[in-house]
């Protein structure tokens, strides 16, 4: 019977598990910037898509205050500005024409307005305080009727001549169909009023419409300086007009009485 030789037990020396411990730091620092190179990576994609996301916030941002700004100055002018306004052209103003609802300033200025009616209903020619109008200053308006006195001026150093155009800048629900607009020149009254619903013909009542979107014109030669033109401008629903139904309440015309240089206009293309 033979004897197993012995197995020879090997030592575990320090340099051997200073080794062991040297290569354990190496695999566990390589894996280590693995994993930092992947983690830097993953935050450069992350604030990639971060800074998108921002700048596309701004952009929303900033649409939605410009949005929000537009909505106020619209609603700036339409309050402040009524149905009817009164406006001077810019090469007029330079000729010093200006308008004013007193005749006794000094100066005029630029743009009137008249003040709103609110909660207007159809009423008649006959319903009108016809001594009352063109007898005042500035808005005096009625019920379901508006009423507005100014004069144009010429405050400037020269003769000229000027148009006028009284326009219609705005109109629902077909208000304009049987709106009548009268307007007194230095004293002298005109009514207008749309021409008959689908014809050319006008009303009974009124001078037809220069157009869709102009109501009347009107012009002065050798408008001198120191010189005014007084305007009173009425308007009212007529109830005896056949396009006075039920479907137009709560409709509404807008109105501008517009100025200019006569010469400037018709050499203008």
């Amino acid at each position: 019977m033979f004897n197993k030789k012995p197995k020879k037990t090997e030592q575990f020396t320090p340099s051997d598990l200073s080794r062991l411990s040297n290569k354990e730091d190496r695999q566990a620092k390589k894996g280590e910037s693995l994993f930092k190179r992947f983690s830097a990576r993953r935050s450069s994609k992350e604030l990639s898509r971060t800074q998108r996301w921002k700048r596309r916030g701004a952009w929303a941002l900033s649409a939605l205050v410009v949005g929000l700004l537009i909505l106020w100055i619209i609603s700036m002018i339409t309050s402040q500005y009524g149905d009817l306004v009164i406006s001077v052209e810019r090469t007029a103003r330079g000729k010093g024409i200006t308008v004013s609802e007193k005749k006794n300033v000094d100066s005029g200025v630029t743009i009137l307005s008249a003040d709103k009616v609110a909660n207007v209903t159809n009423i008649t020619y006959e319903w009108l305080p016809l001594k009352e109008l063109d007898k005042k200053e500035g808005s005096y308006n009625g019920k379901n009727y508006l009423a507005y006195t100014f004069y144009l001026r010429n405050d400037g150093t020269e003769k000229v001549d000027y148009n006028g155009e009284l326009q219609i800048k705005g109109v629902s629900k077909s208000m304009d169909e049987s709106v009548r607009v009268m307007v007194y020149k230095n004293g002298e009254p005109e009514i207008y009023g749309k021409h008959k619903y689908k014809s050319d013909e006008p009303e009974e009542d009124a001078t037809a419409f220069v157009s869709d979107d102009v109501i009347m014109t009107t012009s002065t030669k050798d408008f001198k300086p120191g010189a005014m033109d007084k305007y009173t401008i009425v308007s009212w629903v007529e109830g005896n007009d056949p396009e006075c139904i039920n479907d137009i309440m709560g409709g509404f015309i807008r109105m501008n009485m517009l100025f200019n240089i006569a010469d400037d206009e018709e050499q203008s293309p």
